[in-house]
């Protein structure tokens, strides 16, 4: 039974991941219905506020099949009433044979309940088939409700001998055009794309999500740049794309009045990072992030804020992207500046790695490994 199990929740997973980017801050899952072996429904959890995976899967289903059947389910059933009702509620009305969850949901209304009220009502269940993957898919939301802080993605472009700009500060462009429509998709799906002013003024971006004709955003991101003396233009890209999303900008207490003034006037919202907090303005500005509950929030850069970042064990999840440019030259920039590491064996640490070719780039793509750096 335990391959099988693997199987169905296996495929329940699957569903489960194509609801990112749409659903959080809610968690992916996802929901298949088998009996003796043969699939007769699925569902995931597709759009923030909709019908739960359950919802979805047992609403395709022969009522008189599923007291037969096992269910298989990514998540904990909710028991208690949120946008949707319970769902361990449908389901013990419904009194499938079996009940397989991979993972149990620490979200604190719902914790073990779920659990114990299909036990209670006479339904096997099994916890813990292919937990380990359940817990991966769902990282940011596990994360988000144990530190109140998004998952943080950072994402850099370099060439072959690992240069960020040129000599003179030149980066347009290191990736290819495959790689850039690759972070646009990334951009799509997060709450916030973060930089650092140097960035900002650097290259004037806009920070958006640019997709094919027939592709749409997931959502639309707040941009957000790290000012601390509040040096950014309201002539700049960001300040006046400031209607195809929010723009914040995250300011020092002493930072000039009436810049700040000309910002707030221009649309964009400012975060003033406290006089005590200032050495540490990217993990306070993360927490205020995390207080509305923003899931997950991509870092571009450049090399200072990486490398803060990376100092200060901030970052989640790498993608990285390598050109097959060398440009040379010992004052060409590095991707992730800051302090760094004195050994070795200190240094940040990437698992569940994996490498593609987007044409010529190699695209690098790893989670930061917590037991270590």
């Amino acid at each position: 039974m335990e391959k099988r199990d693997r199987y169905w929740m296996g495929l329940a997973l699957e569903l489960a991941s194509r609801g990112r980017g749409r659903v959080e801050p809610n968690p992916m899952v996802g929901c298949v219905i088998v009996e003796n072996d043969e699939l007769i429904a699925s569902g995931h959890h597709s759009y923030y506020g909709g019908p739960h995976a359950e919802v979805n899967a047992i609403s395709r289903c022969d009522p008189n099949r599923l007291r037969q059947s096992t269910v298989y389910v990514t998540l904990e059933p909710c028991s208690h009433f949120g946008k949707t009702p319970p769902c361990v509620d449908l389901l013990v009305r419904h009194q499938p044979k079996r009940v397989v969850i991979a993972m149990s949901d620490p979200f604190p209304a719902v914790s073990g309940r779920g659990l114990a009220l299909l036990r209670e009502n006479s339904i096997d269940v099994d916890v813990g088939v292919l937990e380990t993957q359940a817990r991966h898919l769902n990282a940011p939301y596990l994360k988000l409700l144990s530190e109140k802080r998004p998952w943080v993605i950072a994402k850099w472009a370099m060439t072959l001998d690992g240069a960020l700009a040129t000599r003179d500060g030149d980066s347009k462009w290191i990736s290819n055009e495959m790689s850039r429509r690759f972070v646009h998709r990334i951009r799509s799906r997060v709450d916030t794309v973060l930089v650092g002013i140097g960035t900002a003024l650097a290259d004037d971006p806009l920070l958006t999500a640019r997709l094919e004709p027939n592709e749409a955003p997931l959502r639309i991101a707040a941009r957000l740049v790290l000012d601390r003396q509040c040096r950014l233009s309201p002539d700049s890209k960001l300040v006046q794309s400031v209607g195809s999303g929010p723009v914040l900008i995250a300011v020092g207490p002493f930072a000039p009045l009436d810049n700040v003034n000309k910002l707030k006037d221009a649309g964009c919202e400012i975060l003033v990072v406290p006089e005590e907090a200032e050495n540490q303005s990217l993990g306070f500005v993360l927490k205020e992030l995390g207080n509305r509950r923003f899931t997950n929030v991509l870092l571009e850069g450049g090399s200072t804020l990486l490398g803060s970042a990376f100092d200060g064990g901030l970052i989640d999840e790498v993608h990285c992207f390598i050109a097959p440019k060398i440009v040379g030259g010992h004052n060409a920039m590095r991707p992730v500046d800051g302090v760094g590491k004195a050994l070795m064996e200190q240094a940040a640490q990437l698992s569940n790695v994996q490498i593609e070719c987007l044409e010529n780039d190699v695209h690098f793509h790893g989670f930061v490994d917590r037991r270590m750096g």
